[in-house]
């Protein structure tokens, strides 16, 4: 007898399935399961017997041999519980064969035969549409995986809650969708004093999905400025709300069942291993850069982090995906974020202060931003300085733009970006396109070559350099609202790259 059950092997956004089969033969009284399971599946065995003595079913004295196919994946984790007790039940024809083998089951099952919540539903229920059968979670995970519209989905509190619909005593009805959250306490811009410069350049970043790094002495509000990015952001699509809410469901982060349209906002700290930014682990899951698919990733004390950690970004942020590969498991993981890095000049901070310096100056701040190797800040198409704010200035009043006016400019050059892009596959934002589709969207005149050719003879710019100025000042047009590209819009997008380039 079979039930499908849903493992977490993870390719993009493609769940897999397991097949598991029991049978019940004569022989020696036993309960085998094979198909190399992992210490919590081989338990599962102890709690399948037990749910079952609960609910008062009788295990008949013979061999029974539970096999998880294909025999050649790794099995893991608790949530094979349900298939498992699903298919025993259909191989004593207490439930239904034919309706077991057309569920995908998932779940872990407690000593008295409640049903209890593990990650993944959401992706699970994308495998059983693709399958054509209908999925069979956890109550508390039946509002996460009916977000997915065409499936069809039963989330049965116990057991014997599910035995009941089976045998027609008491039919369930469909799990309906979780609420759409917002995040009510995205920060506003208005509230920071100063750096404007700032504040332009990120919304110039949030307009293009452009990496960005700020350099500034502590305490010049670089964090402050980087938590409000989410409050300029435009809201997810629902496509995209469901990618990042697929992730962060394997992830075990979704919360209560809700998908969030409010862009993802990771902030790891420093001393974060590889495998918790990149992926990885015994179970090769998503990392930070994965959860922050779609939208930013903040990397506080940037120099601080292990070089082995930075230069492992430098891939992912290119090609938008992340393979974890490790020993039992080869996954792929989409990890299109906008990256955003803080930075202090030197160790001590204090680099354009002579007051305040060391004595090491400049050198230490040589060494210092020296840890951020020359391709990883090729990465960054935004460099910015982020100047102390004077103390008298942090006595005015609050009368700054405001996130709502800042986002409205962003929203509509993103959806200026959807128009042009909406025909190419695997480009959705300015910071994406390369090749022949940036030669299309940039076109430059006579003054605008002139000026990015004198700023690339004199200051050495790299083929990607080159590249990322255009895709800047593409997106400067798009938020001036202008259809061709100009020196203005040159100049600025060289401005930020480039300090020393305002000589030009």
């Amino acid at each position: 007898m079979t039930a499908l059950a849903y493992t977490v092997a993870f390719d993009g956004i493609d769940a897999k399935l397991v097949e598991v089969q029991c049978a019940v033969t004569p022989g020696l009284p036993g309960f085998a399961i094979v198909g190399l399971p992992d210490k919590a599946v081989s338990e599962a065995r102890e709690r399948v017997k037990a749910a079952m003595s609960h609910l008062a079913i009788a295990l008949p004295s013979k061999k029974i041999t539970v096999n998880l196919s294909p025999a050649n994946m790794p099995k893991e984790g608790s949530h094979f519980d349900v298939p498992i007790a699903l298919a025993l039940l259909a191989a004593l024809d207490i439930l239904p064969q034919d309706d077991v083998a057309a569920t995908v089951a998932l779940g872990e099952l407690s000593l008295n035969g409640n049903l209890l919540p593990v990650v993944g539903a959401l992706p699970a229920a994308m495998a059983a549409v693709e399958d054509n059968r209908t999925l069979l979670c956890p109550e508390v995970c039946g509002p996460e995986a009916a977000w997915v519209d065409a499936a069809r989905v039963i989330a049965p509190p116990t057991l014997a809650a599910a035995i009941r619909h089976f045998t027609g005593q008491g039919i369930l009805d469909p799990a309906l969708p979780g609420d759409v959250t917002t995040d009510a306490g995205v920060r506003d811009m208005a509230e920071v004093k100063g750096q404007e410069r700032a504040k332009r350049a990120l919304e110039i970043a949030a307009a293009g999905r452009h990496h960005t790094l700020m350099v500034g002495a502590p305490g010049s509000g670089k964090s402050m400025l980087s938590k409000r990015i989410p409050g300029i952001l435009p809201p997810m699509s629902p496509v995209e709300a469901l990618e990042t809410s697929m992730i962060h469901s394997l992830a075990g982060v979704l919360e209560e069942g809700g998908i969030s349209r409010t862009r993802p906002f990771q902030e790891p700290h420093h001393t974060a291993s590889t495998a918790a930014i990149i992926g990885g682990g015994r179970t090769a899951k998503p990392g930070q850069i994965s959860l922050a698919h779609n939208g930013v990733l903040f990397l506080d004390e940037f120099p601080e982090f292990p070089r082995t950690v930075l230069e492992t970004l430098r891939q992912p942020i290119e090609t938008g995906e992340v393979i974890v590969a490790r020993a039992n498991a080869h996954v792929k993981y989409p990890c299109r974020f906008m990256l955003v890095a803080a930075a202090n000049p030197c160790r001590c901070g204090h680099m354009a202060d002579a007051a305040q310096a060391c004595a090491r100056v400049p050198i230490c701040g040589e060494e210092y931003l020296g840890r951020i190797s020359g391709p990883m800040m090729d990465r960054f198409d935004l460099r910015i300085e982020v100047p102390p704010v004077a103390y008298t200035d942090l006595d005015l009043p609050e009368d700054g733009e405001t996130s709502a006016a800042i986002a409205a400019r962003v929203a509509a050059a993103r959806k200026v970006q959807a128009g042009r892009y909406a025909d190419i596959p695997g480009v959705r934002v300015n910071a994406e396109a390369e090749g022949r589709v940036l030669d299309e969207v940039v076109t430059l005149d006579d003054e605008s070559r002139t000026l990015l050719g004198k700023v690339a003879d004199r200051f050495g710019l790299s083929a990607r350099g080159y590249h990322r100025i255009l895709r800047v000042a593409r997106t400067i047009a798009d938020l001036a609202a202008e259809a061709e590209v100009r020196r203005p819009h040159v100049a600025e997008a060289v401005s930020y790259r480039l300090a020393q380039a305002r000589e030009v």
